[in-house]
């Protein structure tokens, strides 16, 4: 089986360099390991004459990177326009952030398009698509036009939100008539499954509970929490705690300890609830001052688009306010890096962190949560504080499951972290990295490629084709990049 997985950008591993994005980071371990090719955006322009986009293929690991050069204004009203300015809101239920325009809409289409008459390069007969997240939910319909009869399936990484949210986007019923081309559609909860499902019957009309046939065939739902790859983390998290940076930052703790949180400057995390959060405590709790340090890595995102600018504008104005009030000659409450950090850092500072802080107002899955669990010390684990909105707390349920707009009851629950006796926290800690463990990344994209293929084969678009590829050759790789 060749696995084809098509998302809007790639990662390559690089030592000590920041991934962008956490779809990228995921998919990096799965494909590297799989076979599977991956196709994406290069991030490089072809000139606005250029009628066709085509791939540069490179091995990684036992599979592949195709990375495909897009014209840039297309590509910058894709993206920055109806990509994260119409479709991130309504999907994270910001309905009043919407700012689009036709134009907007037809470049999403467009570059939907092209990169459907890309990928065509690697339909061989048993190849599989796997498509994902919010940036190509018409590239299934364009690749049923181009006469790929192939099993498509497509990921969704965001939330579902309920019908009446959705409605408010502009084209949802071609988008989501468009959708309904692909055989099965994963989401990361039973909520998303669910309100999806009742947009297919409230909008469309189509009748079903997790399967729905239409004139483009019969797609079926499912869901699929993406998971990462526990042991690997927890090894390089063990690695890290030697680099001097972590030994820095351990000693310069001076005693106190370390509350951290890893995210995009974006709307949907929490952020600024998360600082009031931290600055109430400390405010009710005075005798804390000098005996905690909240370390944020806030990673700029999206500074094109206004909402990410006023955001931005926002923490900074709100650390310096906060900083400034508690702050004494030789300590700050709140270290705020405003920049991304290795895979490999962030997992000795994890490490080190006794409350990992999760504040996420509407969140797909959440995987800081999950590398945050696997980086601990098992013998001196420390405490996950998770957003109820996370999709990660319908699976970590063992961590302090908190309301983030409630900002009293964030503060007792990193407070509570702080003072919670070891043996609780190692039960805790425990009874999650089991769940992680039975939900890793390699459980995730077997579960979802075998439900696909199966699937699929029922209708006859798929024949003897194994969940688990073979390890790519060099000799295929060569083939396919001379093809």
């Amino acid at each position: 089986m060749r696995l084809v997985i098509v998302s809007n950008r790639i990662a390559r591993p690089k030592a000590d360099e920041p991934i962008e994005g956490g779809l990228a980071a995921a998919l990096l371990p799965a494909v590297s390991t799989s076979g599977a090719i991956w196709v994406g955006s290069s991030g490089r322009f072809t000139d606005p004459a250029d009628k066709e986009s085509f791939a540069k293929v490179e091995a990684l690991g036992t599979g592949a990177v195709a990375t495909i050069d897009l014209p840039r204004d297309t590509y910058r009203k894709f993206y920055e326009g109806f990509a994260n300015s119409a479709l991130w809101p309504v999907l994270h239920s910001r309905t009043d952030l919407i700012r689009t325009d036709a134009e907007q809409y037809a470049a999403y289409r467009e570059i939907n398009s092209r990169m459907a008459r890309a990928v065509l390069r690697f339909a061989r007969p048993d190849a599989v698509f796997w498509i994902h997240d919010y940036h190509y939910l018409t590239l299934g319909s364009e690749l049923r036009r181009l006469g790929i009869d192939h099993p498509v399936g497509f990921f969704l990484h965001t939330p579902f939100p309920v019908r009446n949210t959705m409605v408010s986007l502009p084209h949802h019923r071609e988008l989501v008539r468009a959708m309904l081309c692909y055989d099965l559609i994963g989401f990361q909860t039973e909520e998303d499954v669910a309100n999806f499902a009742d947009y297919l019957r409230q909008e469309l009309g189509v009748t079903g509970t997790d399967s729905f046939a239409t004139q483009h065939g019969v797609t079926r739902l499912g869901t699929f929490p993406i998971g990462i790859d526990v042991d690997s983390f927890a090894e390089r998290a063990v690695k890290s705690a030697a680099r001097p940076e972590v030994s820095r930052l351990r000693s310069s703790l001076q005693g106190a300890q370390l509350v951290i949180g890893v995210d995009r400057v974006d709307y949907s995390k929490g952020l600024p609830n998360r600082l009031r959060a931290f600055d109430r405590m400390l405010q009710v709790q005075p005798g804390l001052k000098r005996a905690v340090t909240l370390l944020q890595i806030a990673v700029p995102s999206r500074a094109q688009i206004d909402a990410y600018r006023q955001l931005q504008s926002e923490l900074a104005a709100l650390v310096g306010d906060i900083n400034g009030r508690h702050s004494e000659v030789d300590w700050i409450p709140i270290r705020y890096l405003n920049k991304g950090l290795s895979q490999t850092k962030l997992a000795g500072f994890y490490r080190t962190a006794r409350v990992g802080l999760v504040t996420s107002l509407n969140d797909g899955m959440n995987l800081v949560a999950k590398e945050y669990v696997a980086a601990q010390n098992p013998l001196d684990p420390g405490v996950l504080v998770l957003s109820k909105f996370a999709g990660a707390a319908k699976q970590l349920d063992s961590a302090l499951v908190v309301n983030p707009h409630d900002i009293d009851a964030v503060a007792r629950a990193i407070s509570s972290g702080l003072a919670m006796p070891n043996a609780e926290r190692r039960e805790r800690w425990g009874a999650m990295m089991e769940t992680l463990r039975s939900s890793s990344l390699k459980v995730w994209m077997n579960d979802f490629v075998s439900a696909l293929t199966v699937w699929a084969s029922r209708f006859g678009l798929a024949a003897d084709l194994s969940v688990e590829p073979p390890p790519r050759r060099r000799a295929e790789l060569t083939a396919i990049q001379n093809y």
